[in-house]
């Protein structure tokens, strides 16, 4: 009897979680619990961390769970390291969804960079505006920089004071390329911080760069463990063992 926990929190994983719904398989949707009001899914949901290896270890154990899928966003790097960890202690097999990492295009002017620490020395000495299109946990290394003028988006209000004076945008994407256009030609922007998400729902901001003719300081994924990985929802059904209805 198949009883899944999907590792949640993207685009792709709310479409898979519809899929296995439609599909009756029995599963569980996790949220990590960084946005205080995550969408609603057509499966049970949990929101917070399990507490390391053990502790989702324990949790695939006790709740008897026979199949984990990693939809996690491609830089939440401990979760799916504490993924690959706890299923080899479990036996459980594990596969990610996982987007494909965006690729160059004709007229963009990326710096790539390995981290976050590199993304921050990228940036010029002279003052500048700046998106940081990067995530509210990974803004505070910036505020070295102090003489930029920083722009911000967030899905929630950020209730705790920023490291830093900034224009903050809450707002939940997907975003189009004229709104993004817009956005950054409205507020200046010079220079966009962004994390090679892949994927088709943060993709505005890239192709809008390329329009305009903004520098990019493109931080790469972070290195994670091999594991059994696939880029669509259809291919984690046929993993499940079903066929995809999408599209029927």
């Amino acid at each position: 009897m198949t009883r899944a926990l999907i590792l949640g929190g993207t685009a792709d994983a709310s479409l898979l979680a519809a899929e296995i719904a439609r599909a009756d398989i029995d599963a569980v949707y996790s949220y990590g619990g960084r946005t205080r009001a995550p969408a609603d899914q057509p499966l049970p949901t949990r929101i917070g961390g399990f507490g390391g290896v053990s502790g989702l270890a324990d949790y695939i154990r006790s709740e008897g769970i026979t199949h984990v899928i990693d939809a996690t966003h491609p830089f939440a790097a401990e979760m799916s390291r504490n993924a690959v960890a706890a299923c080899a202690e479990t036996g459980t097999p594990l596969i990610a969804l996982e987007r494909t990492p965006w690729t160059r295009a004709t007229g963009d002017n990326w710096i790539e960079v390995r981290d976050v620490g590199a993304a921050v020395a990228a940036l010029p000495e002279t003052p500048a505006h700046v998106f940081l299109a990067i995530g509210r946990q990974h803004i505070a290394p910036f505020a070295t920089r102090p003489q930029h003028v920083y722009t911000l988006r967030f899905v929630d209000p950020h209730e705790t004071s920023l490291p830093f004076a900034a224009d903050v945008i809450v707002s939940r994407g997907p975003f189009t390329l004229d709104a993004e256009i817009e956005m950054m030609r409205t507020r200046g922007i010079a220079w966009i911080v962004a994390r090679n998400s892949g994927g088709d729902g943060a993709r505005a901001k890239i192709d809008a760069a390329r329009v305009i003719g903004l520098p990019v300081v493109m931080i790469s994924r972070p290195n994670l463990p091999e594991r059994p990985r696939v880029e669509s929802v259809a291919d984690v059904m046929q993993w499940l063992g079903h066929r995809t209805r999408l599209g029927a």
